[in-house]
């Protein structure tokens, strides 16, 4: 067993002494639903449930986006080997309540432990998974190290680095390069992150492509559409999809404009964080506009210029209403964007600011393709929002030929190849 770099003992050791006050942050974040305070027990690395018998795929995915991705790998690998155990951890409450509607039957949801050494070797002892797949981003070093001790292959699937998490690994290069080599396939979603991990551990990755673009959305309950539908009526419809702090000024400012030129005109405000809503609220409260809240089951009258969608897991609903839609997180420095394909998926022209380097690739193809209008402040967004009400359907075929050029058959490739480093690992184990 070779030894770690200095800063990545550094840092077990550190985890390994901070142990004892574990128990104390999970229970200050479960005071502020942050975390299940029923199943706290988890994230020490102590399991709910008995592990099944036979070979069992650990797929890792951090969040509600990472999810997605996990129970859609999950589908496909169950679909091509029936019977297959699959785990499935993620970090937060959002994630396992997705995980708890929409998995498979057979797919066990844990919550991914602390990263500590003992919560960590818990984890592993008790389910001792064959194949250890980690999704995009969520690299938890100990969770690494202790994955490849147990001897479980490990995946790095669909993964997405931005400049700062890039440049943040070359300058801890020994441990980032000790800790990612330590995974028997790697699969870059974007170019940007081929090359900075390509660097890193100097030898030749390519893309794998995005998962994340062959995942099709939801679809709206019926009678929820049509119901919305009704309440929209004829009015002018435009979203701002996953607004962050900073940015809902500018939407503001730029929905005022079009209210000048139609007054009928509704803005649907989808924050990125619905725990935010409180805010956003009193924000137009102090520039006397109209709100209704959608966690509140409040519809917009004809005189309510804003609907806050306050909740999680609709933008389906709200791109289906819209015809525009502003991909927030771009507005500002410092986010680096959101997948624009839903909303194209669902017909609505696609506006974005100039911030948007998680999702450079996808997005150099929307420019490529004229799929997307970009924008620097308020009037340039009003702009655009009034030339997509214009109803010009030049920019809905474009998106549509974006991303025709974007996907292929990046899920069927991952399935194959885990289910190869599964067959290894079956016929050395």
């Amino acid at each position: 067993m070779s030894a770690l770099p200095p800063a990545l003992g550094l840092y077990r050791l550190a985890t390994r002494l901070a142990a004892p006050l574990a128990p104390l942050v999970l229970a200050a974040r479960a005071r502020e639903g942050k975390e299940d305070a029923n199943r706290m027990a988890e994230r020490l690395g102590h399991a709910a449930l008995a592990r099944p018998s036979g070979p069992l795929v650990w797929l890792h995915g951090a969040s509600v986006g990472e999810s997605r991705v996990a129970l859609t790998l999950a589908s496909s690998l169950i679909a091509a080997r029936p019977g297959l155990n699959i785990l499935l951890t993620s970090g937060t409450v959002t994630s396992a309540a997705l995980v708890r509607r929409e998995a498979p039957p057979g797919v066990i949801h844990q919550y991914v432990p602390a990263d500590t050494p003992g919560s960590v070797r818990r984890f592993m002892t008790h389910w001792k998974p064959d194949l250890a797949v980690f999704i995009e981003s969520e690299l938890w070093p100990n969770l690494i190290v202790e994955a490849h001790r147990s001897g479980a292959r490990l995946a790095l699937v669909n993964a997405r680095m931005n400049d700062a998490s890039l440049a943040r690994w070359q300058r801890w290069n020994s441990s980032g390069r000790a800790l990612i080599n330590k995974f028997d396939w790697i699969s870059p979603a974007d170019g940007r992150t081929a090359r900075g991990l390509s660097r890193l551990l100097d030898r030749t990755l390519g893309v794998s492509g995005n998962l994340k673009l062959e995942i099709l959305p939801p679809m709206p309950p019926a009678d929820t559409l049509a119901a919305a539908r009704t309440i929209v009526g004829g009015r002018p419809v435009w979203v701002a999809a996953s607004t962050h702090a900073g940015e809902e000024d500018i939407v503001l400012d730029a929905h005022e404009r079009l209210l000048a030129n139609r007054a009928d005109a509704l803005l649907i405000l989808v924050p990125r964080h619905p725990d935010r809503a409180d805010d956003i609220a009193a924000l137009l409260d102090t520039r006397q506009m109209g709100v209704a809240r959608r966690s509140r089951r409040e519809a917009p009258g004809q005189d309510v210029p804003v609907w806050l969608a306050d909740t999680l897991g609709e933008l389906p609903l709200w791109f289906e209403l819209a015809s525009a839609a502003l991909i927030a997180g771009s507005l500002k420095p410092g986010i680096g964007g959101h997948n624009p394909v839903e909303a194209t998926r669902a017909g609505c022209p696609v506006i974005s600011g100039t911030w948007r380097d998680s999702f450079s690739d996808v997005y150099d193809a929307y420019e490529t393709h004229k799929a997307v209008c970009t924008v620097s402040d308020a009037d340039t967004l009003a702009a655009a929002v009034l030339t997509a009400w214009s109803g010009e359907k030049a920019g809905v075929k474009a998106g549509q030929a974006a991303l025709a050029a974007l996907t292929g058959n990046v899920l069927e490739t991952t399935t194959d190849t885990l289910l190869s480093l599964l067959g290894q690992q079956e016929e050395t184990g």
